[in-house]
C-alpha cells in the first residue's frame, strides 16, 4: 500500500476525540501518518491529543489557533487545508470528529487512488447504530447519511473522502469563506477535474447525537453555508417549491382536500422511502419524528439558502461558544 496521510480538524471535541483517533489507530495496514489539527481547543482535547502522540509515533497533532471561527471564517477547511499542507504523503484520506473507522476504512477508501484507477474517492457516512437518538435516525438521510453500512452511497462527506495532494492543490484547497459546507464546494471543483470513485463499505461511522432542535440548527447552518457559496441552486428550488406546494394545499382547504392529500403523499415518500426496510421496523415514534422533520426541511433549507445568499453571513458553532 502506498503511504497515506489521514487528516482531521478538530476543536473541543473531548468528548468524541477518544472514539475517532482510537479508530485510526487500529487501521490496517497502518496509516503513514494521522494528522491532527486542533484550533485551539480549551476542553482538554489538545492535551489528550498530546498524550495519546507520546505513544503513536504516527500522531502528529498540530496546534493552530487561526483554525478557529474568532479568527477564519472557515476554521473546518482552514484546519483541513493546514493538516494537508502539512502531510507528508501524496494521497490523502479525511476523517471527522464525532466519527469512527472500521480497520478497514482506510485501504478501502484509497484503494481506487493506489490503484491509479481514480483520483478522487468516496465512500459517505453511516449512522452508527450503537446509541442513536430518535432524531439522529429522523434526520439521517436529509443529510446524505445511511442507516447500513451496505447502502449505496454518493454523498461527498469529508468524513470518509480520499484524493491525490496534486488534485487538492489544482482546486485551490478546500474553501475557507464558510463554515460548513465546504465539502460540497470541494466536490463540485473535483468533479470538474475527475469522475469520483464511489467506494463500498467504506462509510465514516457518524455519531451527531441529535435531538430536534439541534438537527433543525445543523440543517439551517449548511443551508446558509450553501448560500453564501452560491452552490446547489437547484436544491433550493426544489425546497422552495415544495414550501409553495404545501402553502397553496392548506390555503385550498375551504375549497377542497385533494391537493393536501397529494401533498401529504409526496411527503411520505420523501420521508419513508429511503431505506424503507429498516425504518419501519423501527417504530410509530420514529415514522411520526422522520415525517415531521421531513416536512421542516423544505421551509429550513429555503429560509436558510436564501439568508446565506442575500447576507453572505456564517452562522455559530457551539465549539466556538466555548470560553
Amino acid at each position: 500500500m502506498q503511504p497515506v496521510s489521514i487528516v482531521a480538524t478538530v476543536l473541543n471535541e473531548a468528548q468524541d476525540i477518544g472514539r475517532l483517533i482510537p479508530s485510526l489507530l487500529k487501521q490496517i495496514p497502518p496509516p503513514a501518518e494521522i494528522v491532527i489539527v486542533d484550533g485551539g481547543s480549551t476542553d482538554g482535547t489538545w492535551e489528550w491529543l498530546v498524550e495519546a502522540a507520546r505513544e503513536a509515533p504516527n500522531l502528529l497533532p498540530i496546534r493552530d489557533e487561526t483554525c478557529n471561527l474568532k479568527n477564519c471564517p472557515g476554521p473546518v477547511s482552514r484546519g483541513r487545508n493546514v493538516a494537508i499542507a502539512a502531510a507528508s504523503s501524496q494521497i490523502i484520506a479525511c476523517a471527522d470528529a464525532g466519527c469512527t473507522y472500521a480497520p478497514d476504512w482506510l485501504a478501502r477508501i484509497t484503494a481506487p487512488i493506489a490503484d491509479a484507477t481514480a483520483e478522487y474517492a468516496l465512500g459517505g457516512a453511516c449512522l452508527d447504530l450503537a446509541d442513536p437518538t430518535l432524531w439522529d435516525i429522523a434526520s439521517a438521510p436529509f443529510f446524505g447519511v445511511k442507516l447500513t453500512l451496505s447502502a449505496p452511497s454518493k454523498s461527498c462527506t469529508a468524513r470518509s473522502m480520499a484524493f491525490t495532494r496534486d488534485l487538492w492543490q489544482r482546486i485551490g484547497g478546500f474553501p475557507e469563506s464558510v463554515l460548513l459546507g465546504d465539502d460540497t464546494f470541494f466536490d463540485l471543483e473535483a468533479r470538474r477535474l475527475t469522475p469520483p470513485a464511489f467506494v463500498e463499505c467504506a462509510k465514516a461511522l457518524y455519531r451527531p447525537q441529535n435531538t430536534l432542535l439541534s438537527a433543525c440548527r445543523q440543517l439551517a447552518r449548511y443551508a446558509t453555508s450553501d448560500g453564501i457559496l452560491g452552490v446547489r441552486p437547484a436544491r433550493l428550488f426544489r425546497n422552495a417549491s415544495r414550501c409553495i406546494l404545501q402553502a397553496l394545499a392548506l390555503l385550498s382547504l375551504p375549497w377542497t382536500v385533494v391537493p393536501l392529500l397529494l401533498v401529504l403523499a409526496l411527503q411520505c415518500w420523501q420521508a419513508f422511502h429511503p431505506e424503507w426496510r429498516f425504518i419501519c421496523r423501527t417504530g410509530p415514534r420514529t415514522l411520526l419524528a422522520r415525517f415531521l422533520f421531513s416536512v421542516l426541511v423544505p421551509w429550513i433549507v429555503a429560509a436558510n439558502q436564501i439568508y446565506g445568499l442575500i447576507t453572505r453571513k456564517n452562522p455559530t458553532n457551539r465549539q466556538n461558544l466555548q470560553p
